[in-house]
């Protein structure tokens, strides 16, 4: 590929070396003529007369011999230990012998993606989808969230016991019922004492009236095989609701990637974002932070957008 700044094309380096070679221009006058340094007009004009018009193109800067390329059998070492470990460079690097660069560069010269890209329980790439419209298809799970005491938990006392272990006097867990719409990421939650099948199915009944008031009718929720998603309870409400249940492969928790990931991010930018000294300080913040995440905050699995800003038909958009 010629540099965008080059003086001369191959076209004009033709033109300058059929000026000193077959019409006789002194090197100097040439190198004047079209505008490039001595040496330059003299390479050309070198290269005209050894390999003709083939020789006016742009070579190869790869080296012809690299004595210290990493050999053969020790790339088809990585690579194996790779697709068999599937463990990054640093850890290859440890058993293998190159450095971790270089086992950097054997994986991306042979192809092989980065592990965040790959399944972990079969090594094969992820294979990502989006629906087409918002409520096509909505996310559902739980994710139990331990209750902080009064006056605060370990990250303000420090202290090594856990009181939500203890059944009669602790504090116990608070379950995060969450729907998020697959196409926008628009989210709803609600924290629920227990995650049976009538709580589960109350919950549903709720989060498809805010899906409607916000514009959007549910067609299909995704699920894992938890027990509550699996009774007749639910199943019956879905029907009620015109929604048909989906259900994620046994021990696939990537199927419902989604909704994993907006409770990992939950967890990082609300419930352990600081220090709380009570359970109901932190519920207090929960709706000021589930308000920022639909209208403000950038959603880099949709290219910055938010999720509000993905469903056309919303009312009352935040600015």
């Amino acid at each position: 590929m010629i540099h965008r700044n080059a003086p001369l094309t191959p076209t004009g380096r033709l033109r300058l070396a059929r000026c000193v070679v077959e019409e006789g221009w002194p090197l100097r006058q040439a190198a004047e003529r079209f505008q490039v340094s001595h040496t330059t007009a003299a390479r050309w004009a070198s290269r005209y007369r050894q390999r003709g018009e083939a020789g006016l193109y742009d070579r190869s800067s790869r080296p012809r011999h690299c004595p210290g390329q990493t050999p053969p059998a020790t790339e088809a070492q990585v690579v194996r230990m790779r697709r068999e470990h599937r463990i990054g460079p640093l850890r290859l690097a440890a058993r293998t012998g190159p450095a971790a660069s270089t086992c950097h560069r054997i994986l991306a010269r042979c192809g092989m993606p980065p592990l965040a890209a790959l399944d972990r329980a079969t090594g094969e790439p992820v294979r990502r989808y989006e629906r087409s419209r918002p409520g096509e298809l909505v996310h559902i799970d739980v994710k139990k969230l331990g209750r902080i005491p009064d006056g605060g938990g370990h990250k303000v006392h420090g202290r090594a016991d856990s009181p939500n272990k203890d059944r009669r006097h602790g504090k116990g867990y608070a379950c995060l019922h969450t729907a998020l719409d697959d196409h926008s990421r628009l989210a709803y939650t609600e924290n629920l004492p227990d995650e049976k099948a009538p709580t589960c199915a109350a919950f549903l009944r709720r989060a498809t009236a805010w899906f409607a008031r916000h514009g959007i009718t549910i067609e299909r929720v995704l699920t894992d095989n938890a027990w509550a998603y699996t009774q007749k309870t639910w199943k019956t409400t879905c029907h009620d609701l015109g929604i048909r249940p989906r259900y994620t492969r046994p021990w696939r928790p990537q199927t419902n990637g989604k909704v994993e990931r907006f409770h990992r991010t939950l967890l990082e930018e609300w419930a352990y974002q600081r220090p709380y000294t009570s359970e109901t300080e932190r519920q207090a913040a929960f709706p000021g932070w589930l308000d920022w995440y639909n209208h403000h905050r950038p959603h880099t699995g949709i290219k910055g957008q938010t999720p509000a800003s993905r469903v056309t038909n919303l009312p009352e958009q935040h600015s």
